[in-house]
């Protein structure tokens, strides 16, 4: 054998024998992942260079935790605790909340922050009733959410606009409710009076954002009372929590459209109630 032909062997088999004690490389799936410390350890420069992480959490959490209420403490209401909680109430509101004394507010279906900014307020005096704040002094911020819960969840029964016509005036020959519906639905620009619906909506339902309250179906004495007040000046709340939009939007209005804007809203109610009851009494019939 020659010289050549023996030189080649041995390189081969040197060859041979440096990739079999060579480390078998891995893929990234069979290899589980380093960790920081085995990784630092291995390489000092490139652990001093590196930022620190932080590893997430297991598991995240399943409850949802309910957002701060700037208006009141406490978790949201439960409905169920609040009709037990309610039961003083229904001397004046009824136990599902529509009154029949029409000086009595509905709170049926009215927003539950509202009912709780108001008893918050009857409590610490910020607004004032003989009858009011005796009641509120001994609930708690809980109570307050539970009662106003149970009454968000009761159905109002809307009442009857007043459409009879008005015989004198600048709105002579005009059926009172009208004159409230065009109030209600487009305001006055010109008398710096806004449409009410921007803040109460269409059908009146308000807006349990900035707990605007549900003024549909309410009784049309109650709200010419509470109006005439804010026509005067009255402003619910003081310090931060003072709200005097009411009393800028109804200094303008008249008194016959005080009388034309409750009766207007005490009928408010979604078209949709009169075709269910329409398509009932359809059903109902032979």
């Amino acid at each position: 054998m020659s010289l050549k032909r023996i030189l080649g062997v041995a390189a081969l088999l040197a060859t041979a024998a440096a990739i079999a004690q060579a480390p078998t490389a891995s893929t990234p799936a069979a290899s589980p992942a380093a960790s920081p410390a085995q990784a630092a350890a291995a390489s000092p420069a490139a652990a001093s260079t590196s930022a620190t992480t932080t590893a997430l959490p297991s598991s995240l959490p399943q409850t949802p935790v309910a957002l701060g209420d700037a208006h009141a403490m406490g978790k949201p209401g439960d409905a169920k605790a609040g009709q037990a909680k309610a039961g003083a109430c229904a001397a004046c509101h009824a136990i599902d909340g529509n009154s029949t004394d029409a000086q009595f507010p509905k709170l049926a279906s009215q927003q539950e922050r509202y009912i709780t900014r108001q008893l918050e307020m009857f409590k610490s005096g910020e607004r004032e009733n003989p009858i009011m704040q005796p009641m509120a002094a001994p609930l708690s911020p809980q109570d307050m959410r539970d009662i106003g819960a149970y009454f968000a969840s009761q159905k109002v029964t809307a009442g009857v606009a007043d459409d009879s016509v008005i015989k004198t005036g600048p709105n002579a020959g005009k059926k009172f409710y009208m004159v409230g519906q065009q109030l209600y639905r487009g305001g006055d620009p010109a008398r710096g009076i806004p449409a009410c619906m921007a803040c109460h909506g269409p059908t009146g339902a308000g807006n349990p954002g900035p707990a605007y309250p549900n003024i549909g179906g309410q009784h049309a004495k109650y709200v010419v009372a509470r109006l005439t007040a804010f026509h005067g000046g009255l402003v619910l709340g003081k310090g931060d929590w003072a709200k005097p939009e009411m009393a800028r939007v109804a200094k303008n209005l008249t008194d016959e459209e005080i009388q034309a804007l409750a009766t207007y809203v005490e009928g408010l109610h979604p078209a949709a109630e009169d075709a269910a009851k329409t398509a009932s009494k359809a059903a109902a019939s032979p």
